[in-house]
């Protein structure tokens, strides 16, 4: 695909719109695009010099385009109290619609693990080249390198927008500028003054899903080494925090991947009141009481073998020589010779390594933001804001965050999808 709408750097020739977008993410370009279809005059206003740039670093540039789970209840459960509102946008554009929208314009999945849906081959790029060729298509008129510095209103309803290009005015605005994380690629939180500056609550926007910080430095030498299938605990004081099942790493500074990064919302927040540790359970389908037992085997069966060569079986082998210093254990003693105190040392590795969390990355890695604007200020219905009657939110601004596996770039595609059709329909009701 050959999408040029990155290289609008001439003003529209029209000054007056029916719709204008702000925003050209995920969520923006939907409902411009959809608007659009729906026989809306649309001006989509993106800062950055392209439209999509987020989209290009999710899924770690493979694009976790959305979730294999088709039941919309289900699906909303992953959203915690605030999932039920999610309901009427993921009917009116839901997981089975997006599977099909990006299928039907030559784009390939496929579904792994947990019901993450990634494209076949070219990842990330390829789906940012599909959008920005969508909204093209759809005859959305895009500029970019235009930055909105802020919104004219009169009463109720917003007038036009001022930017360093000019100011544009239009019969209805939909912001859909995301939140602050990865403010690189142009999440600086304008969206949030602009709605807080036309009454809107907002629930305070913090950093969610991103790898934590360690105090260990040895995890250093592992880096990016996955854990699959293993179950780690945080724990405050003793008291657990949060825990998840499935597959991490460790990182130059810490841990990341899919369950840290689910879990580090709870250990964000348990860090503001205390130290914080997570337990790290290596072989969680087998009880502490079996492994032992496995462990008196395998020095059994390796009775003259040195310590340093009877883990193979039981650790990958780039963990080996880690294992053996936090055990001290003397690497070349014979299996027969192992204590009942080391081989229990051994044992607590296995199934209660425990890390020590002294932070994590804040908003300059976090996957998305919490809070945002409040679903109270927003009609879920159609995505109008109650305050404002000719204005409506989409995507990652709105006080709705999910885990990891797609679950939150399906908000963007849902409400985008639904904050476009219900503008277009209210401006066709309204000449």
């Amino acid at each position: 695909m050959n999408c040029r709408c990155n290289l609008a750097t001439s003003l529209p020739a029209r000054q007056n719109y029916d719709l204008i977008v702000i925003g050209g993410g995920p969520a923006g370009m939907f409902a411009a695009g959809f608007a659009a279809l729906n026989g809306a005059r649309v001006l989509l206003l993106e800062k950055n010099r392209q439209c999509g740039a987020k989209v290009l670093i999710t899924g770690k540039g493979r694009c976790n385009i959305t979730n294999s789970e088709t039941d919309p209840h289900k699906f909303a459960e992953q959203f915690g109290r605030n999932g039920k509102a999610l309901l009427t946008a993921l009917y009116a554009f839901g997981i089975e619609d997006t599977i099909n929208f990006f299928e039907q314009r030559g784009l390939k999945l496929q579904t792994e693990r947990g019901g993450r849906v990634f494209p076949s081959k070219g990842g990330a790029g390829n789906v940012q080249k599909l959008l920005r060729q969508f909204v093209r298509d759809a005859g959305v008129e895009v500029l970019t390198d235009c930055q909105v510095k802020s919104l004219s209103h009169q009463g109720n309803r917003i007038t036009s927008a001022e930017t360093t290009r000019g100011d544009f005015a239009a019969g209805t605005f939909v912001i859909a500028t995301g939140g602050l994380s990865y403010p690189e690629t142009g999440c600086t939180g304008d969206g949030y003054v602009w709605a807080k500056n036309t009454g809107h609550a907002l629930i305070e926007p913090q950093a969610a899903l991103m790898p934590l910080h360690l105090a260990e430095e040895w995890t250093a030498e592992l880096g990016d080494f996955n854990l699959k299938n293993v179950r780690v605990t945080a724990r405050l004081k003793g008291r657990k925090v949060a825990e998840r099942f499935g597959e991490a790493f460790f990182t130059r500074t810490g841990m990341g991947g899919p369950i840290i990064l689910d879990m580090s919302r709870e250990v964000r927040d348990a860090l503001k009141k205390g130290p914080v540790t997570l337990h790290l359970d290596l072989k969680p389908a087998v009880s502490e009481e079996l492994f032992d037992k496995r462990l008196q085997r395998e020095f059994a069966e390796r009775s003259n073998k040195d310590f340093r060569n009877a883990l193979d079986g039981l650790l990958p082998r780039t963990m080996i020589p880690r294992f053996i210093e936090l055990s001290a254990i003397d690497p070349y003693k014979k299996c027969h010779s192992i204590t009942r105190e080391e081989r229990k040392r051994l044992l607590a590795l296995f199934k209660n390594l425990t890390l020590n969390v002294t932070g994590h990355e804040g908003l300059k890695k976090a996957i998305i933001t919490t809070g945002g604007v409040s679903l109270q200020a927003i009609d879920m219905r159609s995505m109008r804001s109650k305050k404002i009657e000719n204005l409506y939110f989409a995507g990652e601004i709105i006080d709705l965050d999910g885990p990891t596996g797609g679950f939150n770039l399906q908000v963007c595609w849902s409400t985008g999808y639904l904050a476009g059709i219900s503008a277009a329909r209210r401006l066709s009701d309204c000449p």
